[in-house]
C-alpha cells in the first residue's frame, strides 16, 4: 500500500514521465480527498468536466479518505518541517496521510526527496 500525491497520479493519466511507475501501485492505494481535489481541478482547468473524471476515478482501486480534524492536525504539524521545501497544503496532506497510515508516500515532485517528516518518500521522477 502507498499514499498517492496527485502529482504521481496526474503523472499517470497524463502518461507524463514517470507515470509508467504508478500504474502497479495503484491496486490498494490510498489518497486523501484534498489531493482528490487537485486532480480534478487540474482537469477542470485542462476544460474537462471534473464530475466525468470522478466518477471514471471512483471505479478505480484507489480508496479515498476524508479530509478530517486529525489529518488536519497532522498537516498543521507538517507546516514547519517542509516550509523550506516550499510544499503545498496538498503535498503536506499526502504526506500527513502517509504519516498516519504508516504507509510510504508516491510523488513526482522531487522536493520531497530528502525531507526528514518520518515517512518514505518514492519518487517516480
Amino acid at each position: 500500500m502507498i499514499a498517492l500525491d496527485a502529482s504521481a497520479l496526474l503523472a499517470f493519466l497524463f502518461r507524463e514521465p514517470g507515470g509508467e511507475a504508478v500504474g502497479p501501485q495503484l491496486p490498494g492505494s490510498v489518497m486523501s480527498s484534498v489531493n482528490l481535489a487537485e486532480v480534478l481541478g487540474r482537469f477542470a482547468r485542462d476544460g474537462h468536466d471534473p464530475a466525468r473524471v470522478l466518477a471514471a476515478l471512483e471505479s478505480s482501486s484507489i480508496r479515498w479518505v476524508a479530509f478530517d480534524p486529525a489529518l488536519a492536525l497532522e498537516v498543521a504539524r507538517l507546516e514547519p518541517l517542509t516550509r523550506a521545501a516550499g510544499l503545498s497544503l496538498g503535498d503536506r496532506a499526502c504526506l500527513a496521510l502517509a504519516r498516519v497510515s504508516g504507509l510510504p508516500a508516491l510523488t513526482a515532485d522531487r522536493a520531497w526527496l530528502g525531507l526528514d517528516v518520518g515517512v518514505e518518500v518514492r519518487c517516480v521522477r
